[in-house]
């Protein structure tokens, strides 16, 4: 199944819940993306220079490993980084260069690989329309843009960074703006997906919904093959 939504919506830790209930693999594609705009700060290169970003992505080795009841472990060159790549500082910078068609195809390709075995959850940008297209439940996740900044506001608290919550509301919106305006990749809801608005739920009321669509739709199409 496919997962994507604006941030602050509960996508990550919506998809990781269905993921444990369903018995599937759960694939961040957000994290590569983190991943590769935190080798970018360390390597001190400019967030406009698209070519040597592109070659930033082509060149990292990044990998996933899942972990029980928590998000997969992200290692970069053979580094764990997951929590390095939570910080507002790299989630600002993969932003900026996720809008880079060169760095989108390369980090695409490795994400296509990796779902097209199945039994994966995949959540994220493209998930619906490019890495995933023939999902058999695609899901957009939406929530008010205040509680979208609550949730990512408490996140950076958690992590001991300090941060107004009107900082964090203007950012949230800033990066709206951006995801649905830019010309790669923008940010949308894809034709067949069903919207689940999560304002007013948990992260585990959410999941409990999708896990029932899943299984609808395993039960319809096993009922399908039956009829022929």
């Amino acid at each position: 199944m496919a997962l994507d939504g604006p941030a602050g919506s509960g996508k990550s830790t919506v998809a990781r819940l269905v993921a444990e209930k369903l018995g599937f693999f759960y694939l961040d594609t957000g994290a590569m993306y983190r991943a590769v705009a935190l080798k970018s700060l360390r390597e001190s290169i400019n967030c406009d220079d698209e070519p040597a970003l592109t070659r930033l992505a082509q060149e990292a080795h990044i990998q996933m490993v899942p972990r029980p009841s928590l998000p997969p472990a992200v290692f970069l060159d053979g580094e764990e980084v997951t929590e390095p790549i939570r910080s507002a500082q790299v989630a600002e910078r993969a932003s900026w260069i996720s809008q880079y068609q060169g760095v989108r195809d390369a980090l695409v390709k490795r994400q296509k690989m990796l779902v097209e075995p199945g039994g994966v959850v995949v959540e994220g940008r493209d998930a619906q329309t490019v890495i995933a297209p023939d999902a058999e439940v695609k899901i957009f996740l939406t929530a008010s843009l205040e509680e979208r900044a609550r949730r990512r506001w408490l996140e950076l608290r958690q992590r001991g960074e300090e941060i107004s919550f009107e900082q964090v509301v203007a950012q949230t919106a800033e990066r709206d703006q951006r995801d649905q305006d830019r010309s790669v990749s923008p940010l949308r809801k894809a034709d067949d997906a069903v919207e689940l608005d999560t304002t007013n739920l948990t992260a585990e009321e959410a999941a409990e919904i999708i896990v029932r669509m899943v299984k609808e739709r395993e039960h319809q199409m096993a009922t399908k093959g039956e009829d022929l």
